[in-house]
């Protein structure tokens, strides 16, 4: 993913640098320290990912990043500055992440992991991926998606039940909802299922489904504004 820095203070662009270039699937084309030399930049060049500070010379960051915004491809916006008073404004325009100034080295890395797992997603549908990459304590797991029961909402994370393990997806659940194949439901808020997992259907109240997963203790509903979808999807009368 092309990634450029726009930052008029030089340490912090290095500081950035150095955490990006830890990644191979992130490479750094550019790096600027004014917003004016960015929207030349734009005449002739698209990026997939813009790490903006909001306090830059010549225009705000924020002016910046709401022109950006209306791009017919827009790239992921992620800020970094001292200044927390943007942070509404911020995700008004669907920024993909705001962080404050001095950050730490934790912060920073989570931000970059969720980048290279959210591409991870887009690439499901696109390049016919059939595989996620899963943490499980300190180590990460490579599965099929046929191998995959439950997708359940953590949070700002998804806890995966595959193979009679749990592991963890470090993206929210509904990241994950248009970018599965056919196979996986989204039952619930909270749920998405492997259709090809389920074993049993018990009609519950208000018109309302559980379902037994094969292999799995755990029951998960089917909610209501759900049900006419699922009930075609299984070929329920």
């Amino acid at each position: 993913m092309r990634c450029i820095i726009i930052d008029d203070e030089y340490p912090a662009r290095m500081e950035l640098r150095y955490f990006i270039e830890k990644y191979k699937e992130l490479e750094i084309i550019g790096e600027f320290e004014d917003s004016i030399s960015v929207l030349n930049f734009f005449e002739k060049n698209s990026v997939d990912i813009i790490f903006l500070d909001i306090n830059m010379p010549n225009m705000n960051g924020m002016v910046l990043a709401k022109l950006i915004s209306k791009f017919e491809i827009k790239p992921k916006i992620i800020f970094i500055t001292a200044y927390d008073e943007y942070a509404v404004d911020a995700f008004s325009i669907k920024a993909f992440d705001y962080i404050l100034k001095p950050y730490s080295e934790e912060r920073i890395i989570k931000t970059l992991d969720s980048l290279i797992e959210g591409n991870q997603i887009k690439k499901l549908k696109e390049e016919n991926i059939n595989r996620l990459t899963l943490w499980k304590g300190e180590k990460m797991y490579v599965l099929s998606l046929d191998e995959i029961y439950i997708f359940e909402a953590c949070e700002r994370e998804t806890k995966v039940y595959a193979k009679g393990e749990i592991y963890f997806y470090k993206q929210k659940i509904s990241n994950l909802e248009d970018e599965l194949p056919n196979i996986f439901f989204r039952t619930h808020r909270s749920y998405i299922v492997n259709i090809n997992k389920i074993k049993e259907i018990i009609p519950w109240f208000n018109s309302t489904y559980n379902l037994k997963i094969e292999g799995l203790d755990i029951e998960v509903t089917v909610s209501r504004n759900k049900i006419k979808k699922f009930r075609k999807l299984l070929n329920i009368k």
